[in-house]
């Protein structure tokens, strides 16, 4: 299972994904592909997301059965505890 999700991009990016995902939501994208295509179609989605910024979800051999990759400027970032992925909010500057 791969889910990607994306912030700010281009529609154009988005219609894209939808040739080999299924678009739930504007900018959630969820489909079972191989590893192959997976890494393929997340090296496009990096190289075209400009200002956006996203997350790209799948299936790994771990302790949470999954592994959580970000690339570009999401609003939230991915922090490694001892080997188990969290959530964290960016802060807000003031």
């Amino acid at each position: 299972m791969v889910i990607i999700l994306l912030e700010r991009v281009t529609p154009s990016l988005r219609g894209e994904l939808t040739r080999w995902l299924l678009e739930l939501k504007a900018g959630v994208f969820v489909g079972k592909v191989s590893a192959m295509v997976r890494e393929r179609l997340w090296g496009r989605v990096c190289s075209r997301m400009a200002n956006g910024g996203g997350f790209l979800v799948h299936s790994a051999d771990n302790e949470q059965g999954f592994e959580v990759r970000f690339y570009g400027n999401p609003s939230r970032t991915i922090r490694d505890f001892e080997g188990i992925q969290l959530v964290q909010n960016k802060q807000v500057q003031s």
